[in-house]
């Protein structure tokens, strides 16, 4: 049998399973169906919802401005799937290629999709973790249970990490008139995802807006009182603060212990796969049947010196489905690679901060829009001599220059007619052998509209 006839037979009749009722996974049941795949789809996912939009729990469900409960995706089209939901999964037999369910059930596959994207980092002294106060935000009831302690007339929020999602709830805390404090072990908040001179711009806005920051510190000891409820936490400065609430926003954990002795090179740092999104085994070797996308894939990309990444990323998860799902349904020759250009936005204490590209390599940086001072502005991060990301705040109307200028792989400082006289700085990234409490980057790049791959020589 040719490949060609395999792959009108998988198209037609073949089974498709996709772990993670996520984004992604969404993403690539509309894109498989839209590209003509008729066979059987198989969508599993561990909460008992459809797929549902992440970004606004953070910020418009915490503010009342959404339900929780009506953030779910929009459909593109009918996915005709099979949805086996609020089970998770719990182990994957290649050589059956089967996924073994929590509850005991196995689900057959042709091809298989991994989208089981991240879950928080838990707050690390289990006990305390369970006092009536302590929460953490990623999934939809996560949200809604914090938007109801944050309403109920809580005194005092602790935020804890200054990472994108610290500072959100941090920006709705000041916005729900909430007194709140965050604390930062890192010398800034936000100085592991754009360095320590932006990380002093975001300083300097957050205490403007009455939170009451502490970086340097780490939080050692959540104490409740006798009733179980949160009442106290301990500083590594040894000061002690009362709060009701602390919000533990560490960063995320990917979610593989479920692959653990299946064969696939899965571990804390995420699935690897290849451009195309195919997983690899513990061995180095490609498979044809096992793909992954979004949170939990990292995978190789020419304009970061090909380091393996994954990002957590709204539009990475997005476009790596869709190639994900093209590829699994191709022949070889037709397969594309997944060049997407890290895309990034936030909004905190009513300013708009975008980013494009890989900040945190850039070893050069120019203001090249607006000052830091009036906090407007454009800051372009060089690494080797090259562009390779641009960060703004209220300036995102300019980040499609740079990504251009990305893309391109132009060299650093960018062509402007001002660059000559701006002086190239430090960023101020932390140590990257110290934990931080930024979004963990590990690679991707380049334009959507692109397949393709060109290279240029080194401007270094």
């Amino acid at each position: 049998m040719s490949a060609d006839t395999d792959v009108a037979a998988l198209r037609r009749d073949g089974r498709i399973v996709v772990v993670g009722a996520s984004l992604a996974g969404l993403r690539a049941a509309e894109t498989l169906r839209e590209q003509g795949f008729t066979g059987s789809l198989t969508m599993i996912g561990d909460e008992p919802y459809e797929p549902y939009d992440r970004p606004p729990l953070s910020k418009q469900v915490l503010l009342g401005r959404a339900r929780a409960e009506d953030t779910q995706l929009p459909r593109r089209r009918d996915v005709n799937a099979q949805w086996r939901l609020g089970v998770p999964a719990e182990g994957l037999d290649r050589d059956a290629k089967q996924v073994r369910l929590a509850n005991g059930d196995t689900v057959g596959y042709d091809r298989l999709l991994i989208a089981t994207g991240t879950r928080a980092r838990p707050w690390f002294h289990p006990e305390q973790a369970e006092l009536d106060g302590v929460f953490v935000l990623r999934t939809r009831d996560d949200s809604a249970r914090l938007k109801r302690k944050l309403t109920s007339g809580s005194a005092r929020v602790l935020v804890i990490g200054a990472g994108f999602t610290g500072c959100e709830v941090a920006s709705a805390c000041r916005e729900l008139d909430l007194d709140v404090t965050v604390a930062e072990r890192g010398p800034a908040p936000l100085v592991g995802a754009l360095g320590g001179v932006i990380g002093a711009v975001a300083d300097r806005m957050q205490r403007r807006n009455g939170v009451d920051l502490r970086c340097g510190v780490s939080v050692t000891a959540l104490e409740g009182d006798d009733s179980g409820r949160l009442r106290r936490a301990h500083l590594s400065d040894g000061t002690a603060i009362d709060v009701q609430v602390a919000v533990v926003s560490l960063g995320a954990l990917r979610n593989t212990e479920w692959l653990a002795g299946s064969g696939v090179a899965a571990g804390p740092r995420g699935i690897a796969c290849d451009a195309g999104c195919r997983v690899f085994d513990v061995n180095g070797i490609v498979t044809d049947d096992i793909y992954a996308a979004g949170d939990v894939a990292r995978s190789p990309h020419p304009l970061f010196d090909y380091q393996f990444l994954s990002l957590e990323h709204w539009g990475n998860a997005v476009e790596q489905a869709e190639t994900a799902a093209h590829n699994m349904i191709c022949a070889g020759p037709d397969r594309r690679p997944h060049l997407w250009l890290p895309m990034f936005w936030s909004t905190q204490f009513r300013v708009n901060i975008k980013s494009v590209g890989i900040p945190s390599m850039g070893d050069q940086m120019v203001i090249a829009q607006g000052t830091l001072a009036e906090e407007r502005f454009v800051a372009v991060y060089g690494y080797r001599g090259r562009v390779i990301a641009a960060a703004s705040f209220d300036g995102a109307r300019w980040l499609g220059f740079y990504e251009e200028q990305i893309a391109a792989a132009a060299p650093f400082p960018p062509v402007d007619r001002r660059t000559s006289t701006l002086p190239i700085i430090d960023p101020q990234f932390p140590d990257p052998h110290l934990p931080t409490h930024g979004p963990t980057v590990t690679l991707t790049g380049h334009s959507p509209s692109e397949r393709r791959v060109k290279f240029v020589p080194s401007h270094a």
